[in-house]
């Protein structure tokens, strides 16, 4: 009974949801939590009126709170399920249940996997246009248990509740050694059946603060190459086997961004879309100087911490080719929604909508 009654809670919070994005990696230090953020980010800048969530199910290495400046912060009960942390951003994480970021978590597959179906039966997302799940590196029981919990979406019960579509982001670097790891990953999204919008290059490069040119200090291509290898056999009649993986863009280092996040982790960030008081610093504290009036140099400075996360992010170099990679994951998303409704899926995005399938 109390897994038919988490079946039912399952189905209720994905039916509030749009589309559900998880962005996947087979090697850990390949940028994946960073990857989930900017492409939230940039869908924020891109069009404010979309609601985004963030789900952290990387149970031993949750990094998204201290990313987005909520380290600290307490997830809240409701007669109604847990209430994520943030505002137009909301966000869900392991690390907001733990005393202190030092604390290890040291469980087994059965408790990692009740975790898991807590954060999806349990948050209180409301309605959201995307709920992005950034996973741990690799094929671990998180995968399998997010999968597992998830099926309804790739099989859905009839008749079918709206739900939302599922789809896959793999992220890799352009090393050989991470793009053998992605061929890992991809073979299980292949063998999960799980909706593949492709693969992303991340650390593609440097981006100069000086001229602004990106310098391919640990090459670039990588990811290009093995996409275009996956693509070929795809079309081959002697292999084929696999579907492909398409090509989605490259992301390079930006010290802009290493410097915003740490500032943000450091400080705390505004609303993702809100502003804050504009009465003090981000020391809580007027730049003042002499005859009690601000700095102009001090109060611009102020000014430029106290600005929303998206506003902020939009400053630096490497915003731009994120924000072109959001617009084509969104793209691909609509697309998939298009496919699946004209298939006879009962779709949340479609919920309301008149018209034939793509209309």
């Amino acid at each position: 009974m109390a897994s038919t009654s988490q079946d039912l809670a399952l189905l209720r919070r994905l039916s509030s949801i749009s589309h559900l994005v998880t962005v996947l990696s087979g090697k850990g230090g390949v940028g994946k939590s960073s990857v989930s953020v900017q492409l939230a980010l940039a869908l924020l800048a891109d069009d404010p009126t979309l609601r985004i969530g963030l789900l952290d199910v990387d149970l031993t290495g949750p990094s998204l709170p201290r990313m987005l400046g909520m380290e600290g912060r307490d997830v809240h009960a409701s007669d109604d399920g847990w209430v994520p942390t943030g505002g137009l951003l909301a966000c869900m994480s392991i690390g907001f249940l733990l005393s202190s970021s030092r604390e290890s978590v040291v469980w087994r597959g059965p408790k990692k996997n009740a975790m898991i179906k807590q954060f999806l039966a349990e948050v209180r997302w409301g309605e959201l246009d995307y709920l992005i799940v950034d996973t741990p590196p690799g094929t671990s029981d998180e995968h399998i248990s997010l999968l597992e919990s998830l099926r309804p979406i790739l099989a859905p019960p009839s008749p079918s509740p709206p739900l939302p579509t599922l789809s896959a982001l793999l992220v890799s670097t352009p090393q050989a050694l991470a793009l053998l790891d992605v061929s890992k990953e991809l073979s299980f999204v292949r063998r999960t059946q799980l909706p593949l919008l492709g693969l992303v290059e991340n650390m593609s490069g440097y981006v100069c603060p000086h001229c602004g040119d990106v310098v391919g200090v640990f090459g670039q291509g990588g990811a290009e190459d093995f996409c275009r290898r996956e693509e070929e056999r795809k079309a081959s009649t002697v292999e084929g086997e696999g579907g492909g993986c398409a090509f989605l863009g490259r992301i390079p280092i930006d010290r802009e961004l290493v410097a915003l996040l740490d500032d943000v982790a450091a400080s705390g960030a505004p609303e993702a879309g809100a502003g804050a008081d504009t009465d003090a610093d981000a020391d809580g504290d007027t730049a003042m100087e002499g005859g009690g009036e601000a700095h102009p140099a001090a109060t611009a400075a102020a000014a430029a911490k106290r600005a929303p996360l998206v506003q902020r992010y939009q400053q630096i170099p490497s915003f731009p080719v994120v924000r072109a990679l959001a617009r084509n994951v969104r793209q691909l998303v609509e697309l998939q929604e298009e496919r699946e409704a004209r298939e006879g899926r009962v779709l949340v995005a479609r919920r309301g909508r008149s018209g034939p399938a793509g209309a």
